[in-house]
């Protein structure tokens, strides 16, 4: 028998993320990557306002080597609690944990900030990221009917949830 090659396929683990502060001029890439995250997109006009607001609080995890962006979250704060607005990755950079970093160091973030609670709403059909919400602490305190508008116009429920930070 003639030698055999085996190859041998692994899945090569993501250079952790550099989760940095996001500013003004990364409206167009949190653009980019919301309209491919959302049916329903915000412009690069509406992410300068929120990203130019005093009262945001904005995490981009960044590669470290190029600084592309693989994904984002934004947070509004009033008094001492604060809501994540959106959160969103690049499509390449699903499921491999960038989620997840992003949000561990945004709260981190917002507890040194002040906040010692923070909510969002997640569409009750997204079972990621409920998941993932969960995971870090979420816990379901309400719903709101008919909150997000689905590709073909029918509404969807949204999960409000909550989190303790101090």
């Amino acid at each position: 028998m003639i030698g055999r090659r085996v190859m041998v396929f692994r899945l090569r683990r993501a250079t952790p993320s550099a989760i940095r502060a996001l500013r003004a001029d990364r409206a167009d890439e949190c653009a980019a990557i919301h309209r491919n995250a959302f049916a329903h997109p915000w412009s690069a006009r509406e992410f300068a306002a929120l990203l130019s607001n005093g009262s945001t609080l904005a995490s981009g995890a960044l590669d470290p080597a190029t600084s592309r962006m693989r994904g984002f979250v934004i947070s509004r704060f009033a008094a001492d609690e604060a809501e994540i607005l959106t959160i969103a990755v690049e499509r390449a950079w699903r499921g491999r944990g960038v989620g997840r970093e992003l949000l561990r160091e945004h709260l981190s973030r917002a507890t040194l900030s002040g906040a010692r609670a923070m909510f969002l709403e997640v569409d009750h059909a997204n079972a990621a990221a409920i998941a993932l919400y969960a995971r870090l602490g979420f816990l379901e305190v309400g719903q709101r009917e008919g909150y997000y508008r689905r590709p073909e116009g029918k509404p969807a429920t949204a999960l409000v949830m909550k989190k303790d930070l101090a």
